[in-house]
């Protein structure tokens, strides 16, 4: 198979000639260059010579090839570069004066220790947006400590609402928190960029991964400040509306029911052959019916029990009711929702052949984003990049031999 083309974003995608130095692992930093890069940013991978971005070899491989960075890779060109060094540090800063964004994911202090701060990359680049990723931002009496995903998840008080109420926390058996970064980060990096075309200048974005989750988690902190409430753990129910829940077939299989709207709540109530609990005085609000899931719980999951999923579905949609079913990957692969989208697409990849994984985040109608090619392998395009920049292949053979590269 043909090796990619990794010189260049199509002309019509809408971030063509942004440059994106992508110096950070595991995950939330790598996922929003990797967003950056689906829509046409040239995104160029800088990875240790000898300790390379560990989502490599995180999760299944095939033929030795990590699978995850295939995906977390795309559209990215690869380099080796140990920043630590005197001559790495001189390249990388040859590298920043090319680039309109740096993503970096070190502990605060690490690149003031090494002489690339901000007030050295801005001095080389002015216009640059250096974007800094880390668990807990860069000031604060967490701020040196080493921060996950993970730890976000528990401090936000997603793992203490999430899980049945008689049960433990629950912690999300995926990278949660710092997906919910990488899209935060990516806007993030737009908003600054949009900034820097009226004021000429670059700036300095701080994300820290204990913030977006608590953002999407909705109105805890303000439910607690004027009221005290503390969101119990409530399993699949939910405190605003019900019935809404999973509940088993027929045959086996498993369906998810949301009733946020009460027109739907009356929908669903009619099509189990319970109307009259419509008329009853708490079934007006969702809240009132949520301190009554016992009863619609029963009402459904008694229906839903008889009859086999694929009757569920039909007769759900027939009543315009919201329903869906519980689905693992085997399941999306096949959903012809998702195929209609091309959600999960096809990728040529010069050492696996075809692979499919996620495509790009959203659709555009004039300016569309694309999967060019998957993860490179690690330096791939070292001496392709440096050259780019005006060191000869002595110059590089040099840099090989210091184990700079």
């Amino acid at each position: 198979m043909s090796q990619p083309d990794v010189t260049a974003a199509p002309s019509s995608a809408p971030l063509t000639g942004l440059r994106v130095l992508d110096l950070a692992t595991l995950f939330a930093g790598p996922l929003a260059a990797t967003m950056l890069g689906d829509f046409g940013a040239e995104v160029v991978k800088v990875e240790h010579p000898s300790r390379p971005d560990p989502s490599r070899g995180h999760g299944p491989s095939k033929d030795g090839i990590g699978l995850w960075w295939k995906i977390l890779g795309r559209n990215k060109r690869t380099i080796t570069l140990d920043l630590s060094k005197p001559a790495g540090r001189t390249t990388l800063l040859r590298l920043v004066s090319t680039a309109d964004v740096v993503i970096e994911n070190f502990r605060p202090g690490t690149l003031e220790k090494w002489d690339l701060g901000w007030d050295e990359l801005s001095a080389v680049t002015p216009r640059l947006v250096l974007t800094r990723v880390t668990g807990f931002g860069q000031f604060g009496p967490y701020a040196r400590r080493p921060g996950f995903g993970t730890l976000a998840e528990a401090m936000s008080g997603f793992a203490a609402m999430t899980g049945e109420p008689d049960a433990p926390p629950t912690l999300p058996p995926f990278g949660l928190a710092d997906s919910i970064a990488a899209l935060a980060t990516s806007y993030a990096v737009m908003t600054a960029l949009a900034a820097r075309e009226r004021t000429g200048e670059g700036q300095v974005v701080d994300m820290a991964i204990i913030e977006p989750i608590l953002t999407v988690l909705g109105p805890q902190p303000t439910w607690y400040d004027q009221l005290g409430h503390v969101q119990p753990r409530t399993g699949n129910r939910s405190q605003n509306n019900a019935p809404r829940n999973t509940y088993r077939t027929a045959d086996g299989t498993w369906v998810a029911v949301s009733t946020s709207a009460q027109s739907v709540a009356e929908r669903v109530m009619r099509l189990v052959g319970r109307p009259e609990l419509i008329d009853e005085p708490w079934f007006a609000s969702g809240a009132d019916r949520a301190r009554h899931a016992d009863v619609l719980d029963a009402a459904v999951g008694d229906w839903i029990a008889r009859h086999g999923r694929a009757d569920v579905l039909a007769a759900f949609e027939k009543a315009e009711a919201a329903v869906a079913p519980i689905q693992d990957v085997r399941d999306v692969m096949t959903d012809p929702q998702y195929q209609a989208l091309d959600t999960v697409t096809t990728v040529d990849d010069p050492e696996l052949g075809p692979l499919r994984m996620q495509n790009v985040l959203f659709r555009l109608s004039a300016t569309p984003g694309a999967i060019r090619w998957a993860g490179r392998p690690h330096g791939a395009d070292t001496e392709e990049v440096l050259t780019e920049l005006g060191l000869t292949p002595a110059d590089v053979k040099e840099l090989r031999e210091e184990g700079v590269v």
